[in-house]
């Protein structure tokens, strides 16, 4: 998967699903960068790990799970003092039954933002490409919508799955998981003018 198409994605799942909750303006801004600030501490995890094309092995796992604490860290150290951001950096991998991490949070315990932004995350790696699934899309989005509904109260807070189900079922994420998936085809510059384009240089 790559990092930066999961993390453009991401961020317009966040900004589609804040919509959707009727958030305003300054919300939809906070979330937008803690979703596109959310890997911010993998900068630090090693390549080898980051970029290893099968299945980490338990001790790259412990490794990998720092990125939450190493980003945390790092925005701290930037001068970001926005909770709702550092708490979705922090959190967004905690789970709702208390198997998640850092902090091993539990349900109400974890932030809003990072109960939200966990079920996006997780919708995102399972309509992407793996070494091990080469479905993407709308093709993966039923079966990552199953999976989404199976672990309500395990990994995912109730409310949240049943937002972004709803969002997804009336078309509000279709255009995301068609146009901005990992096969879509990068067209061909046919040497006409587009949207696009850059201006000529002068």
């Amino acid at each position: 998967m790559s990092t930066a198409a999961h993390t453009w994605r991401v961020v317009l799942y966040t900004r589609a699903l804040g919509e959707k909750a009727g958030l305003g303006a300054d919300m939809l801004e906070r979330l937008t960068v803690g979703a596109a600030l959310h890997d911010i501490g993998k900068i630090e995890i090693p390549s080898a790990i980051l970029q290893k094309p099968g299945k980490l092995d338990p001790d790259e796992f412990e490794v990998m799970k720092t990125h939450t604490l190493l980003g945390h860290e790092r925005l701290l150290r930037m001068g970001e003092d926005d909770p709702l951001i550092l708490d979705l950096v922090r959190s967004h991998h905690e789970r709702f039954d208390g198997a998640g991490y850092p902090d091993g949070l539990t349900g109400d315990a974890i932030p809003v933002a990072a109960r939200y932004f966990s079920v996006i995350d997780s919708f995102d790696a399972m309509t992407s490409l793996r070494p091990y699934r080469r479905e993407t899309g709308l093709l993966a989005a039923e079966h990552a919508i199953e999976e989404l509904q199976a672990g309500i109260r395990t990994r995912y807070c109730p409310g949240t799955v049943e937002l972004f189900v709803s969002l997804y079922r009336t078309g509000g994420l279709g255009w995301i998981l068609e146009y901005f998936n990992d096969s879509a085809a990068v067209p061909k510059y046919d040497g006409r003018p587009s949207m696009f384009s850059r201006p000529p240089q002068s």
